[in-house]
């Protein structure tokens, strides 16, 4: 695939993290955040395109939806963790694994990424608004990383049995 195409593909996949955070949002008050489905498309996105587009779609797409949301104070921490999210998860997959299509592999480098985004919002929260909010929305963030990767298995099994991974590889 040229780099045209990679980016039109990033690009879609950035606008669609977006709609995948906004069209489903779980409000936790105790720390101003939500849970959301958007992770689904960044591992999704990660694992098609590799470690850079996937942090492009996480982070960016991510941001944006909080920025269209009344979520704007939260799109600085968004914009590094979910883009990191995006970058380890494709790391690991293509760099470690070497783009190994098993579902071991695949399950380990989205739970990585998940892992990292639970991590990373605890952290932020913790300095926010201390560690009591920040444990309230730890099991949430854990749980929205689990059903993610969940749905992302079958779309990335989908997209691999109809050869769009070799079409991007």
């Amino acid at each position: 695939m040229n780099k045209t195409h990679r980016l039109i593909t990033a690009a879609l996949l950035t606008a669609l993290v977006t709609v995948a955070t906004m069209a489903f949002q779980v409000p936790v008050p105790a720390t101003r955040g939500y849970i959301n489905l958007g992770d689904t498309i960044i591992f999704v996105s990660a694992l098609l395109l590799g470690a850079r587009y996937g942090a492009v779609a996480g982070g960016v797409g991510s941001a944006l939806a909080d920025l269209l949301s009344p979520y704007a104070a939260w799109a600085p921490f968004t914009l590094f963790i979910k883009g990191l999210e995006g970058f380890l998860a494709g790391y690991i997959f293509h760099s470690i694994f070497s783009g190994e299509k098993s579902f071991k592999a695949r399950i380990l480098a989205m739970a990585a990424g998940g892992l990292w985004m639970a991590a990373g919002y605890f952290g932020a929260e913790v300095v926010l608004y201390g560690s009591v909010a920040a444990f309230v929305e730890l099991p949430g963030n854990l749980f929205q990383a689990a059903g993610s990767i969940i749905l992302a298995l079958p779309i990335v099994a989908v997209l691999d049995r109809v050869n769009v991974f070799r079409k991007y590889d």
